[in-house]
C-alpha cells in the first residue's frame, strides 16, 4: 500500500509538472540572487581609494581575492572596509575578521526590522545580504583558531529574515549550528549558511533543481573563500532541499565530509556519481515526512534515489530517536552525537556513525 500510495504521488507530481497544474505551479515561485556582492559596481568604479584597481568581485576567485588582501597593510584594508563594506562583508577570499566587521556595519546602519536582531553585540556574522528575502551566515566557535570547520546548509523556506526565527529553535539555521559546535566540543567551529536563494513551501521550486544549481555556486565558492583564508576544508552538513544543493555541488566543493539529513536526494543514483573525495553520511529518522517523497526523477522533477538506501552507497548515520523532520540537532540523539563526531573529524576512527 505504502509502495502504490508514493507511485500516485509521483504520478502526480510529474503530471503537475507537464500540464501545469494550479496545485504545483504557484505565486510563491523564486528568483534566484545570483551575481557579485551589494556594492559591487560603486566598489569597481573606485579607483581612487588605493590607486589601483580592486579586484571584480564576480569574476576574481577567492584565491585571487585573498592574495588581493594579503598585499594590502591594515590602513588600507580599512579603508576598503569603510568604504564598501558591503562588498568586503561578503566577498569570498576576503579575511574574515574583516568580513565579521564589515557586516556588523552594514547591519548597525540597516532600517528593517527584520534584521534588527543579526545585529546584536557579540554574533559573528561572516555574510549578509539584504537583497530579496536576504541571506545571511552566522559563526559559532572560534574560526581563525578551529582545527575542524562545519557548515550547515538548509532547506526550503530559509532566508534572513526568518534566521532567528524562534519556533523549532533546532530546524533553524543558527539552532543547528550552535547545538551541533556545542555537542562537537573545543577546537570546532560551526557556521549556519543561509547564502542561498531556497524554496517557498511544497511547490515546482522544492520538486525541481533550479535553486539548488544557483546555490551550489554560491556554497562552492563559499567553500573555496574559507580555505583561501587559510582554513581547513569543512565537513558540510545538508538538510533536506539543502542536500540538493550539496549534490550538484559535490564533484566541485573543497569539503571534507558531505552529511545529508531528512534529504530528498542529491541528484544522483549513487554516490560515486557525486565525483567527491569527501566522505558522504545520510541519516532520515523513521518519523521524518520526507520519507513519503517518491524518489524519482522524471521532467525534471523530484531528485533521484533516497541517500539512505544502502544501494546508495552512502555511509549510514543512526537517527532512529530523532522527532520529525527537524529534529535532528536535537540534544542528546544519537544523530546529534554521531554528526559531533564527524565534525570532530573522528566519525570513521571512533565508530560513532556506522
Amino acid at each position: 500500500m505504502r509502495r502504490y500510495a508514493r507511485t500516485l504521488v509521483a504520478l502526480a507530481l510529474t503530471t503537475s509538472a507537464v500540464t501545469g497544474a494550479a496545485g504545483w505551479v504557484s505565486g510563491d515561485a523564486q528568483q534566484a540572487l545570483t551575481g557579485p556582492p551589494p556594492g559591487s559596481a560603486r566598489w569597481e568604479a573606485d579607483r581612487s581609494s588605493l590607486g589601483t584597481e580592486l579586484p571584480d568581485p564576480d569574476t576574481s576567485k577567492p584565491s585571487e581575492v585573498a592574495s588581493f588582501f594579503d598585499g594590502l597593510d591594515n590602513r588600507q584594508r580599512q579603508l576598503l572596509l569603510l568604504r564598501h563594506p558591503s562588498v568586503v562583508g561578503n566577498l569570498d577570499g576576503v579575511p574574515l575578521e574583516l568580513r565579521y566587521r564589515a557586516n556588523a556595519l552594514t547591519l548597525s546602519a540597516a532600517d528593517d526590522p527584520r534584521y534588527r536582531s543579526l545585529a546584536a553585540p557579540g554574533r559573528q556574522i561572516l555574510a549578509f545580504d539584504p537583497r530579496g528575502r536576504g541571506q545571511v551566515a552566522e559563526v559559532f566557535g572560534d574560526l581563525r583558531t578551529a582545527r575542524r570547520v562545519s557548515v550547515v546548509v538548509p532547506g526550503s523556506d530559509n532566508d534572513a529574515g526568518t534566521f532567528d526565527r524562534r519556533t523549532a529553535a533546532h530546524g533553524a539555521p543558527p539552532g543547528m549550528a550552535r547545538t551541533l559546535q556545542r555537542e562537537a566540543g573545543p577546537g570546532t567551529a560551526v557556521i549556519a549558511w543561509t547564502g542561498y536563494t531556497t524554496p517557498v513551501g511544497v511547490g515546482v521550486d522544492a520538486a525541481t533543481g533550479r535553486l539548488a544549481e544557483a546555490g551550489a555556486e554560491r556554497l562552492t565558492r563559499f567553500a573555496e573563500g574559507l580555505t583561501a583564508d587559510g582554513l581547513p576544508e569543512p565537513a558540510v552538513f545538508c538538510h533536506s532541499y539543502g542536500s540538493v544543493v550539496c549534490g550538484l555541488a559535490a564533484h566541485r566543493l573543497p569539503a571534507s565530509d558531505l552529511v545529508v539529513l531528512g534529504s530528498p536526494g542529491m541528484r544522483a543514483d549513487h554516490v560515486d556519481a557525486l565525483r567527491t573525495r569527501a566522505r558522504v553520511w545520510a541519516a532520515k529518522d523513521p518519523t521524518d515526512w520526507i520519507d513519503d517523497v517518491p524518489s524519482v526523477r522524471f521532467a525534471g522533477l523530484g531528485h533521484g534515489a533516497d541517500p539512505t538506501d544502502p544501494a546508495f552507497g552512502a555511509r549510514h548515520v543512526p537517527a532512529d530517536d530523532a522527532q520529525g523532520h527537524s529534529g535532528y540537532f536535537a540534544p542528546g540523539t544519537d544523530s546529534l552525537r554521531a554528526f559531533a563526531s564527524i565534525a570532530r573529524g573522528g566519525a570513521a576512527r571512533e565508530g560513532a556513525a556506522r
